[in-house]
């Protein structure tokens, strides 16, 4: 008996510990290090450091990199506790002109607008919404 409650006991401590998960990919300072800026171009920093995560909205504006890690646990919600974003800008020939790193520190809260079709079913009755179809199909014309 009191090696089952030692278990588990053991067991209740280990669900207090956190989850980590990582997501995405960054390249290191030294990968970063070995690109010319005003010599390289897209093709040359693809080969050096990979494929980016994501590419600029307009058209060859830029090459991102995003990686992030999160911790867990069971009764809260996921946290953020460390992002990176690696920017790499290009000019119209396709020639690096800027590379730049940003932290969780210098991210902004974004407040993101929604809008949302109102529905037309508020105030019914479940009832009144299943049966309030019922005489308005006009047989006739789906002939």
């Amino acid at each position: 008996m009191r090696a089952l409650c030692v278990g588990l006991g053991l067991l209740a401590i280990s669900a207090c510990e956190p989850l980590y998960d990582y997501h995405g990919y960054v390249p290191s300072d030294d990968q970063l290090a070995e690109i010319i800026v005003g010599k390289d171009t897209r093709e040359s920093v693809t080969q050096l450091i990979g494929s980016p995560g994501s590419s600029g909205v307009l058209k060859d504006s830029g090459y991102y990199y995003m990686s992030m890690r999160k911790s867990s646990y069971l009764y809260r919600a996921p946290e953020v506790i460390e992002r990176e974003v690696v920017a790499i800008s290009f000019d119209d020939k396709g020639v690096v002109t800027n590379i730049e790193r940003f932290g969780l520190q210098d991210g902004n809260v974004v407040a993101l607008s929604r809008r949302v079709t109102a529905s037309n079913i508020e105030g019914l009755s479940f009832l009144q919404q299943l049966f309030g179809n019922i005489g308005s199909l006009d047989i006739g014309s789906n002939i």
